[in-house]
């Protein structure tokens, strides 16, 4: 399938000057507007059917997961071979080191319109932001995620706390949140003591991360109300240039 070849300026520039940038909702028409796609449905009710995240150092078993790797290329997006997940102690100091095995996602997602959409504009995105990255073969891993929490026990979506991925852009989008309270998202850019928080609340909300200038961190989520179930629903998607590591 065709990427296409002209990213939105707006976005670019942003995210070439910070670092991050989150788009405003609607304004960018390669991200799902689920009030009026009807095939968001579908796209979200695939994170019904994760499994348990079985590799959590710290123990827990409130994450559930699904995985796959992509080659993008200039031409196509094509599916590789299910694989593991795998980022060094560098990076991950909690879970790092470890080949991880997740279920994979399901073939109707990864080829759904939506989702090659969503791939195709991101793309363009981060390669027009990068400074010789227009011609990349791209490595790109997709995650499902699900943060499970009750009054007991809260959810945390980065229990490796503030990090960076090990890759060169990052894609965060929200899916859904039920009954879940906090869950910020922490920014801090290199050589910046600030750090910028806002949380991902509506479904679609997304930001976009040059993982070389940017840590990022998920605060812990909490029910909002103890005897119902709460969890916070995520897509994340990586991009590593062909090569590179």
């Amino acid at each position: 399938m065709n990427i296409g070849s002209e990213a939105d300026p707006r976005l670019t520039l942003e995210l070439a000057a910070q670092g991050f940038v989150r788009p405003a909702p609607g304004a960018i028409d390669w991200l799902p507007t689920p009030a009026l796609d009807s095939s968001w449905k579908s796209f979200a009710d695939s994170w019904n059917r994760l499994g348990l995240d079985r590799y959590m150092a710290d123990g827990g078993r409130y994450r559930r997961r699904r995985h796959a790797a992509l080659a993008i290329t200039p031409d196509a997006i094509a599916r590789k071979p299910h694989q593991p997940h795998f980022q060094s102690r560098d990076y991950n100091q909690l879970n790092g080191d470890v080949q991880r095995w997740f279920e994979p996602m399901e073939d109707a997602l990864t080829d759904s319109p939506m989702m090659q959409q969503l791939l195709r504009g991101a793309t363009l995105c981060f390669e027009g932001a990068g400074e010789s990255a227009a011609a990349a073969h791209w490595h790109v891993e997709l995650h499902q995620f699900r943060i499970e929490t009750t009054a007991q026990s809260p959810g945390r979506p980065t229990p490796e706390g503030m990090h960076r991925d090990g890759v060169d852009w990052v894609l965060v989008m929200l899916v859904d949140r039920l009954n879940a309270d906090e869950g910020v998202t922490e920014i801090q850019i290199a050589d910046r003591p600030e750090i910028d928080r806002f949380t991902l609340a509506a479904p679609g909300d997304a930001v976009l991360l040059d993982d070389h200038r940017v840590m990022h961190g998920v605060t812990p989520i909490r029910p909002i109300d103890a005897d119902r179930p709460a969890y916070r629903d995520v897509f994340v998607a990586t991009w590593r240039a062909e090569g590179s590591g």
